[in-house]
């Protein structure tokens, strides 16, 4: 029996399984079951049986084998700790999956065995297998996006002239709407979604062989085979035996396509980020402006029983914060040595998956958020009278500019909201009071024109032209 002081022994399951116990926003999730080690292995098989089948069908391996390849190329008939634990012995979990996968295979059907993993490399198993991962996690984000934009849409158009503090640096400003904040999250989130959506168009499958050469595609292909026709024909089959794109040149070294996910990936998780940031503000008990989803037994205290925390915007935020990171990472990648580096491919390897999941864990959990999201106006009245009217100050200001002076109207209006903030007093009960605007502004002007609801500028057009205005369609990059 293990000690409640000692971790479990190395060999059992507990031992090594990632059951997301640290990382809840993605924990559940449907990110999560694509980008696990047992959906790896798959798309490494995936690669394998695709390249077989992309060979037949240029003549260079026979029909019956690439069957029997993806017959057998099956996560459930390997043993994926095995192969983790054989990785050590050579850096990359590939070789384990070739010596594994031709073995399934011998038992089969013995002859096809050897056409196993044909003339190509580690690499471009591994690579490929990666972009598989990839798209398939994207295509996931990319519907939770697009289902968190269509709620911030209904969302920015019930609250297109809900008026509540606009603040900078922690302070309010001048009035905006709740209706052009919640666009402005929307506007973000599409952003993310094109962006991603980009990506996923050209992500490649690897084709380069050992050096990059496709030297031993072309050996395969028999003495006399022209090499521009093999790789044109064996990339595209390739390509399409597997849905991705066909790159132009192998791209062991050229790390561009990680380089691109960790970017979007970043972009995507930074999105969501700030409306989770928003969240977290707007919910705080002295604003409560907005609230989230109210779940039984959810954003529970281990100590306080009065807390609801806002769990889903906290879970958001976590993965926005740790994104970044990981794509740096991915871009460090694009300085490689050689045409394959010694650690500089390994090390993209847990990030990546890492990134996915987590913004994937975002975007999903973001849905929840944005369906759910409570809204509550009259906090939001009540807030702005919080400083008796200085949130209008600069409208005043600008009306007294032509009758005083644009410098001499903003030195008043600043020593008048001094002597507002000191005594506790509205703001116009202090301008009404002061000399020099005898005669130049009444109470009642005053009091108008300090009127949050009368000055949140283009708000509600601008919300209109974010709901109303198609938005132009990206081109991927050829």
């Amino acid at each position: 029996m293990t000690s409640l002081h000692e971790a479990p022994p190395a060999g059992t399951l507990a031992a090594h399984l990632d059951a997301g116990l640290l990382s809840p926003v993605r924990t559940g999730t449907p990110v999560e079951a694509v980008v696990g080690d047992g959906a790896w292995l798959q798309a490494m098989l995936d690669a394998e049986a695709a390249l077989a089948r992309a060979q037949a069908r240029c003549g260079t391996v026979p029909a019956h084998a690439a069957e029997a390849i993806t017959a057998a190329a099956r996560a459930d008939l390997l043993d994926v700790r095995e192969l983790a634990l054989a990785a050590r012995e050579t850096a990359n979990p590939v070789v384990g999956v070739v010596k594994a996968l031709t073995a399934v295979v011998a038992e089969r059907s013995p002859q096809a065995a050897e056409y196993v993993h044909r003339g190509s490399t580690s690499q471009d198993v591994f690579d490929t297998g990666a972009m598989l991962v990839a798209a398939r996690a994207l295509r996931l984000i990319v519907a939770d996006l697009r289902t968190v934009a269509t709620a911030l849409s209904g969302l920015a158009a019930e609250h297109r002239d809900t008026v509540m503090p606009g603040r900078t640096l922690a302070l309010h400003a001048v009035p905006t709407t709740f209706g052009l904040k919640a666009a402005g999250w929307r506007h973000l989130v599409l952003d993310a979604a094109e962006r991603l959506e980009g990506v996923a168009v050209g992500l490649p499958v690897s084709l380069g062989g050992a050096a990059g050469t496709l030297a031993g595609y072309l050996q395969y292909a028999g003495e006399g085979a022209d090499p521009a026709a093999v790789l044109d024909e064996l990339g595209a089959a390739f390509a399409d035996e597997t849905g991705l794109a066909a790159p132009r040149l192998p791209w062991h070294a050229l790390r561009t396509p990680v380089a691109d996910l960790g970017a979007a990936l970043a972009h995507t998780s930074g999105a969501l980020g700030k409306i989770a940031a928003d969240v977290l503000v707007l919910t705080r008990t002295e604003i409560g402006e907005v609230a989230e989803p109210a779940v039984a037994g959810r954003g529970a205290s281990s100590a306080m029983p009065h807390k609801r925390n806002p769990v889903l915007a906290t879970m958001i935020r976590s993965a926005a914060l740790q994104v970044p990171a990981l794509a740096t990472v991915l871009v460090q990648g694009l300085s490689t040595e050689d045409e394959r580096s010694a650690g500089v491919w390994h090390a993209e390897w847990q990030p990546l998956r890492e990134a996915l999941r987590l913004t994937g864990g975002a975007a999903h959990t973001a849905v929840e958020l944005a369906r759910g999201l409570t809204v509550h106006p009259q906090r939001m009245r009540a807030n702005l009278g919080a400083t008796g009217g200085q949130l209008v100050s600069e409208r005043v200001s600008a009306v007294l500019a032509p009758r005083l002076g644009k410098a001499a109207a903003k030195e008043l209006l600043t020593r008048a909201s001094l002597l507002a903030s000191a005594a506790g007093r509205p703001l116009a009960d202090v301008l009404a009071e002061l000399p020099e605007l005898a005669g130049v502004l009444t109470r009642a002007e005053a009091t108008a024109l300090l009127d949050p609801s009368g000055y949140t500028g283009a708000a509600g057009p601008l919300v209109d032209r974010a709901l109303s205005t198609p938005r132009p369609a990206r081109t991927p990059a050829p």
